[in-house]
């Protein structure tokens, strides 16, 4: 095993460290006021190549692979979650139509969005079933060379960008989900307002509304009911953006708890003068360096994935373990607050508030766990 960086690896790590600490930090408080991400945020993550890390360079990506991808989100999401949560949500996208488009698909639609002139979305749950494929109600009727798409979807990330939204309905040819590539804002294709989730502001869900959207049959995605599979492997690539959003939070929340606890002051010394204090600094000094190498480790077998199944196990577990682990770190850091940590005015309790969202999303925890022992449970037989 290596544990040593490498020089493209420590570039991307500290292009995407300087440039959190240059621009989002500033703007990170009216991100999460306004729920809105700036222009010239957008603009310059895509001048850096932050959109496409992973992508090979002929499809307008970075080249930097999944492992670099991991090393950028940490620091991004260690400012701005929300702007972490956009980045992440596109990239599962891409890595759907990465694995399974064809070769003009992916020029077609990769390339804009690499370059962070389009932002994708993937756009599976409904209100009324989740994230069920076998009660998935959005519908795809093939009229001569088109598919007509009818439904809603619930909770999408970048519905309100233009670009390509990966969209799932219920093929008639088939019977079974299958994956579109859609241009939002086609005729037909509307929006909600965002939806006023509790934290990782910037990053908007918002519900679609598809009404007799048409689509090419060439934008079917991997052919006829291949919906599960996509959805499956998308996921498991989602989860590395997903681990590494949290990773960054457990970072900030990190930092902010050893930095109040060495300024904040009782009887002329800082309170980290306290055994219980350096306690709990040790718990999220342990609890980051596991959850750390979890995620750089996703983003390394990311890079060459073999085996759908195992990917997904591993995927599920380091999800699992990193996002309860943000939710963990975030509480021991308002520990050490005191009562300022419920203030608004402190840092920890926006953080606070976006790790109790990474549990619950890509999968709740009890649904990871599931796949894991699945897995686990196949593999001996």
């Amino acid at each position: 095993m290596n544990f040593t960086f490498t020089k493209e690896q420590l570039m991307i790590q500290q292009m995407a460290k300087e440039f959190a600490e240059k621009y989002l930090e500033p703007v990170a408080e009216q991100v999460d006021r306004e729920n809105k991400i700036p222009d010239e945020i957008l603009k310059g993550l895509a001048e850096l190549d932050l959109f496409g890390i992973p992508y090979a360079e002929e499809y307008g990506g970075a080249g930097g692979g999944y492992d670099g991808y991991v090393l950028a989100m940490e620091q991004i999401s260690r400012a701005c979650s929300g702007v972490a949560m956009t980045i992440s949500a596109h990239s599962l996208s891409l890595s759907a139509i990465n694995v399974f488009g064809t070769e003009e698909q992916k020029k077609k639609y990769m390339t804009p969005a690499c370059k962070g002139e389009h932002i994708a979305s993937f756009a599976f749950t409904e209100p009324q079933t989740g994230s069920d494929p076998k009660q998935l109600a959005t519908t795809a009727k093939k009229v001569g060379n088109e598919y007509i798409l009818n439904g809603t979807k619930r909770f999408i990330s970048n519905a309100n960008w233009p670009g390509v939204a990966v969209i799932f309905a219920v093929d008639d040819q088939t019977g079974k989900p299958s994956g579109f590539l859609v241009e939002k804002f086609c005729e037909g294709y509307s929006i909600s307002e965002p939806w006023d989730k509790i934290g990782m502001h910037g990053g908007q869900l918002l519900d679609i509304y598809l009404k007799d959207v048409r689509v090419p049959a060439e934008n079917m995605l991997g052919g006829p009911s291949m919906g599960y599979p996509i959805l499956q492997l998308g996921i498991s690539f989602g989860k590395v953006g997903v681990s590494s959003t949290a990773l960054g939070g457990i970072l900030a929340a990190y930092e902010e708890g050893v930095k109040y606890a060495t300024e904040k002051m009782h009887r002329d010394a800082p309170i980290s003068k306290f055994q219980a204090v350096q306690l709990r600094i040790a718990d999220m000094a342990i609890k980051y360096e596991a959850a750390r190498w979890l995620t750089y480790r996703l983003g390394c077998l990311a890079n060459n994935v073999k085996d759908p199944r195992a990917f997904a196990k591993e995927a599920a577990l380091t999800k699992t373990f990193v996002c309860d682990t943000m939710v963990d770190v975030a509480r021991i850091s308002i520990d050490i607050h005191g009562s300022y940590g419920l203030m608004n005015d402190y840092k920890i309790a926006k953080i606070y508030k976006d790790a109790i969202i990474g549990p619950e999303i890509e999968g709740v925890a009890d649904m990871q766990k599931l796949i894991v022992a699945g897995v686990t449970l196949a593999e001996r037989k």
